[in-house]
């Protein structure tokens, strides 16, 4: 039998593989910088036909993974939020890391996240906001560089070494005047990250922040996180921030298994 007449079909005769390609593809165009669009602007985002995609957006609403407001334009759904939280990379660390991160929060008063390495990017998949802390450009599920931040930096220098060429031969975006975009100076970045057990990022996203980062490790010693302080920039030396950070790396990391 051919193979496209072994796919499956929906009660219309039309294949699911499309279908749900391209309601992945809608869903994929929402980000942090478009979190609601009307139909048109779906449309033109994703490049899939205006009818199409009025039909795709009732049963992503049905569904519950996206939602209507007022004003006529479509958000993503609480239901597909509800999905998304399960992943176990996510919840399983972030379950055994909250209380240590909410002790470093409540004790230096600033902010601290913790993120993950997918592929050649980072997600944040946890931050608490201190007092009168410095604002940040990061968000619970967001994306970042692995160039810039001092959680990506801690997760670049333990990645494997192909992940590392991949990131250091592609262009490096300059934040601010102080982000580091020479592949020579990041690998020498790097390996002093290795060697000193945390990783520094004076004022490369913002202008005004300094982070400092160090690694989580699971049960068989591999570096699965990063955890964070971000100060004003100035305001602490990164020494005196390193010990707190350490700290409570190594505490989520006994929490995860590690010796």
């Amino acid at each position: 039998m051919p193979e496209a007449a072994k796919r499956p079909t929906r009660g219309d005769g039309t294949s699911t593989g499309p279908v749900l390609g391209r309601g992945l593809q809608i869903l994929g165009a929402f980000d942090a910088s478009r979190p609601a669009m009307t139909l048109s602007e779906i449309a033109r985002h994703t490049g899939i036909p205006v009818s199409t995609v009025h039909r795709l957006l009732g049963a992503l609403m049905e569904w519950g993974a996206l939602e209507r407001a007022d004003d006529g334009s479509y958000r993503i759904g609480l239901r597909l939020w509800e999905i998304g939280s399960l992943a176990p990379r996510s919840q399983a660390l972030r379950d055994r890391a909250l209380p240590f991160l909410e002790d470093l929060c409540q004790v230096s008063r600033e902010n601290v996240q913790l993120a993950v390495r997918e592929g050649a990017e980072l997600v944040f998949v946890e931050r608490i906001a201190g007092t009168g802390a410095v604002p940040v450009l990061t968000r619970v599920g967001g994306r970042f560089a692995l160039t810039s931040t001092g959680v990506g930096l801690v997760l670049l220098a333990h990645a494997p070494p192909e992940v590392q060429e991949e990131v250091l031969a592609g262009p490096v975006e300059a934040l601010t005047p102080f982000t580091v975009t020479d592949p020579v100076r990041l690998r020498a970045m790097l390996a002093d990250t290795r060697t000193r057990g945390f990783a520094v990022s004076d004022r490369q996203v913002t202008d005004d922040a300094l982070s400092v980062a160090a690694p989580v490790h699971d049960r068989a010693g591999a570096v699965v996180a990063a955890v964070s302080l971000v100060v004003h920039a100035g305001s602490v030396p990164s020494q005196q921030l390193a010990t707190p950070v350490r700290t409570t790396a190594r505490a989520i990391s006994r929490a995860l298994g590690a010796p």
